[in-house]
């Protein structure tokens, strides 16, 4: 009887134990349900425009290349061979040269023949040069692009002087390409507000800018001479939306593409270069965005003394983009 005492004892303490156990596993089932359905959350997706240009600029400070359709690449656009600022004017001690120092550079187009596998550089006044894309024999030339040190691998002795005869200066210039394998830039070792996995090659700051159509019109109305968008650089433009709404747009999703607005971008004397002629003013339409696009004060410490105009995204979602395309904002 003791025994059986005893055995009955020890059930009835397991017993316990037992559902002791089940209802902690319970709770945090439970918690853990809550959590989970927190963070699925149903997101709701409004139409606020529509794609109607994306440009790529294989040649930094280079014409922009217009196309239909483009894979978006967390280092930017990239069409067929030809990625978004993967090629860079440097001099000869392997500083960036831009159009900042070389406004005609935004006269020098890039494309590519690509059943040849040759890059072609056309300028005014200047014969077509063609050149291999991938030339791995020659040199890697160490670059600076602003304050980064980069590589780029040198596209060769009759590059460098097709755009040392273009650019007319007594100086010799290099044209090089940055190469995948090659260590990126990552804008988040500046600018906080990008991603970890962003990278860029040679561009100022981030990989997509977008701009909207209204928002440029906006600025036309304010201006003596009207600009067009090409005198911005933005990679994705968007249509029917209102002026400036894409300084709202947090996150956005475009086809399978998912951006994610990083910061504003900051205009500096590069909007002064006329992209059809080349020829500096260091004024509009610079002197106007400052007149009315500051920052808020308590962004001077970032943006200082530059006007704002259009955003810099995050690419959070890889794919492909095309004109026509809607733009949706994701709100939570």
């Amino acid at each position: 009887m003791e025994l059986l005492g005893s055995l009955r004892d020890a059930l009835a303490q397991n017993r316990r134990a037992v559902l002791w156990a089940a209802g902690i596993g319970l709770a945090a089932a439970a918690s853990l349900g809550v959590a989970w359905g927190y963070c699925r959350k149903p997101r709701t997706a409004i139409r606020v425009g529509v794609v109607s240009q994306l440009v790529v600029y294989p040649l930094k400070s280079g014409k922009g290349l217009q196309v239909h359709g483009s894979q978006c690449l967390h280092t930017g656009l990239k069409h067929g061979e030809l990625r978004d600022r993967h090629w860079l004017v440097i001099s000869e001690d392997g500083h960036q040269v831009t159009g900042r120092q070389q406004p005609r550079l935004v006269l020098v187009s890039m494309t590519s023949d690509e059943d040849k596998g040759q890059v072609c550089l056309n300028a005014p006044g200047m014969a077509e040069l063609r050149f291999p894309v991938r030339q791995p024999e020659n040199r890697i030339a160490n670059c600076r692009v602003w304050s980064d040190d980069i590589q780029g691998r040198d596209c060769g002795e009759e590059a460098s002087a097709w755009i040392t005869c273009y650019l007319a200066c007594d100086q010799t210039f290099r044209l090089v390409q940055f190469e995948p394998k090659m260590k990126a830039r990552k804008p988040v070792e500046k600018f906080p507000f990008f991603l970890h996995n962003d990278t860029v090659a040679y561009p100022d700051v981030g990989a997509i800018m977008l701009m909207s159509e209204s928002s440029l019109r906006d600025l036309n109305t304010r201006l003596e001479s009207e600009v067009t968008m090409a005198w911005f650089r933005p990679s994705v433009v968007v249509a029917d939306c209102e002026a400036y709404a894409e300084d709202s747009w947090d996150e956005i999703q475009i086809g399978e593409v998912r951006l994610r607005r990083a910061m504003a971008c900051s205009r500096c004397i590069f909007t002064t270069v006329n992209p059809a002629t080349g020829v500096i003013t260091r004024e509009e339409p610079l002197e106007t965005l400052k007149s009315y696009r500051m920052c808020d004060p308590s962004e001077r410490h970032i943006y200082r003394t530059s006007p704002l105009f259009g955003q810099y995204f995050s690419v959070r979602k890889t794919g492909t983009l095309q004109v026509g395309d809607p733009v949706y904002k994701m709100t939570y």
